[in-house]
């Protein structure tokens, strides 16, 4: 029977596999930097040459909505500004989800740019929280504000209330005969009402509709009592003496929309509800980019017929940093969520 010999241990076999060991690992993460530099290069070559080709700027809402005039007008500028064409692309649906889902999966090469307002990127998130194919805070970058715009309370013009106070004190003398029409559950006009019935203590019962013409024509006939509406549908309707408006949701007054208060100033004193329209970007997109955008975005919305322009429309021209858009959107999150919570709502 034969035995089998083992080498004796020895330190100096110990030494030399260790120096073996290294020299790999040294040489495997200097072949990994020749790999990564080359990618690295390439993208700040990218982003020094951006733009050199067409610009998609999505727009998740039809033609002819307050978002597309807006992103239009933005598009416009922003084109002389990099002497590059942008091409708006309107992908609507689902309350402004798809074309939102759809910009977070384009590539972060700052050749896809977003047009979006509050629903996308504040409730979506919570009113659909098992469907929704996207998170706005890990799939899309801000780059900066856009607008704001305050909504607008009216009534019939023939409402037995001339004022917030007169028609809270209607609402609680008369409970459950006053109904109030949206644009679906879910939507700023749906939680704007909701927020307001918890804070007076009131109930109105909700009528949803395809859209605020059809409010506005239930409103004309008496069919519901009041409803949150854009400015830019209700003022005309409101100076033709066809229905009438009795406040509106920001915090301050506005001078577009002279006469009207506040429900803040109505002793509402933590009622706001501001719709907002923002410029967006996949997460990704390298931070020059980023940060030019912005650059461009601040000097834009200081241009005189931009301004003009938006206020046409009953919006404020703002632009913001992409980390105060980020606290904007988050602060408002959690307001709208505790309205979302409290209604039990779930749009899955």
């Amino acid at each position: 029977m034969t035995s089998s010999s083992l080498a004796p241990f020895s330190f100096s076999n110990l030494s030399a596999f260790t120096r073996s060991f290294r020299h790999f690992w040294a040489a495997a993460f200097l072949m990994l930097v020749s790999l990564c530099i080359p990618f690295m290069m390439g993208s700040a070559h990218a982003a020094e040459q951006w733009p050199n080709r067409n610009i998609h700027l999505v727009v998740p809402f039809p033609g002819g909505s307050s978002p597309d005039l807006l992103a239009r007008t933005l598009a416009e500028h922003l084109s002389e500004s990099l002497d590059q064409n942008i091409v708006v692309e309107n992908r609507p649906g689902a309350g402004g989800n798809i074309g939102t889902s759809y910009a977070t999966r384009a590539e972060p090469d700052g050749y896809t740019l977003l047009v979006t307002i509050n629903g996308p990127i504040v409730t979506a998130p919570t009113l659909y929280k098992e469907s929704l194919n996207y998170d706005p805070q890990a799939d899309l970058q801000p780059i900066s504000l856009i607008g704001t715009s305050p909504n607008v309370l009216v009534v019939p013009r023939n409402f037995p209330a001339e004022t917030l106070d007169e028609f809270v004190a209607y609402a609680q003398e008369h409970p459950d005969e006053l109904n109030y029409g949206s644009v679906g559950a879910g939507s700023a006009s749906h939680l704007s009402m909701a927020m307001l019935e918890h804070a007076a203590d009131i109930e109105l019962t909700h009528v949803p509709y395809s859209g605020f013409p059809q409010i506005l024509n239930a409103l004309i006939a008496g069919d519901i009592q009041a409803s949150f509406m854009v400015p830019g549908i209700a003022m005309p309707q409101v100076e033709a003496g066809k229905i009438r408006a009795l406040a509106i949701t920001s915090r301050a007054e506005s001078p577009l929309l002279p006469n009207l208060p506040t429900v803040h100033e109505s002793g509402f004193e933590d009622f706001e509800a501001i719709s907002w329209n923002a410029l967006y970007v996949p997460k990704g997109t390298p931070d020059e980019i980023v940060e030019r955008l912005n650059t461009l975005l601040a000097e834009i919305m200081q241009k005189d017929e931009v301004v003009t322009r938006l206020n046409s429309l009953y919006f404020t021209a703002e632009s913001s940093t992409p980390e105060a858009m980020d606290e904007r959107a988050e602060t408002e999150k959690a307001t709208w969520d505790e309205v979302i919570e409290r209604l039990q709502l779930s749009l899955d």
